[in-house]
């Protein structure tokens, strides 16, 4: 029996997944590959006191930017936060829990909570406050961290292609994060630009196989902001 995972609007998308003091994994690079509509449905139902996991928290007024701004998060485990002057202003005045993360750590947390490894070993951080209260082991001679891996109640994704059944592609850099989200969600939902019908995808093509994918929303348009836009002097 084929299982319809379409569904009209990122509202739709979201329905019954979401509650209080959930864990939610978000996509992206700075605004690169966001899952813009997913996340302005998540404020708009009010739901509170999140955990959520991604490389940064957006910019004050986009991305998790406007979770912040209605201080729906109550912790973030993050790599990198500094374009977000809400972000600063919460942490400082002890409103915000931040775990913080190397930047490669996170990444491989996120990828090894989806590969079901539930903690490994990395020389990053070793000797430094990252490491404190964390078990230690030496190697050949080096001093490892270990770090858990990491999974989430539910994983929003944003992606450039996608069939029915959830087999996806991402468009260069948007690709950041969004594939191992993807398989570390107990539910993930994806918001796509461009729906192909089955078997409009080379399977050789596909970086996310459908399986990991519960959810879709195609969207009818997309903002792609630059978060910092440089330009030359003429």
């Amino acid at each position: 029996m084929a299982v319809n995972k379409l569904y009209p609007d990122a509202s739709a998308a979201l329905a019954g997944l979401l509650h209080d003091g959930m864990t939610i994994m978000s996509g992206g690079f700075g605004l690169c590959g966001i899952p813009a509509a997913l996340i302005a449905a998540i404020r708009d139902s009010g739901v509170k006191d999140l955990t959520v996991i991604s490389n940064n928290a957006g910019i004050d007024d986009a991305g998790l930017g406007l979770l912040l701004a209605t201080r729906q998060i109550r912790r973030m485990i993050s790599s990198y936060v500094g374009e977000n002057a809400t972000f600063a202003r919460q942490y400082l005045a002890g409103e915000l829990e931040i775990e913080f993360n190397p930047q490669g750590t996170l990444a491989e947390r996120i990828r090894a909570g989806g590969a079901g490894i539930p903690a490994f070993f990395t020389a990053t951080g070793a000797g430094t406050d990252i490491a404190k209260g964390k078990p230690t082991q030496e190697f050949d001679g080096r001093t490892y961290v270990m770090e858990r891996g990491l999974t989430a109640d539910l994983a929003i994704i944003h992606a450039w292609k996608a069939d029915p059944e959830g087999n996806l592609i991402y468009r260069k850099t948007a690709r950041n994060f969004n594939p191992i989200m993807a398989t570390a969600g107990r539910t993930t939902v994806v918001e796509v630009e461009a729906m192909v019908p089955p078997g409009g995808i080379d399977p050789d093509h596909i970086i996310t196989p459908g399986i990991f994918v519960d959810r879709i929303v195609p969207l009818a348009e997309v903002e792609k902001r630059i978060e910092q836009r440089t330009i030359r002097k003429r």
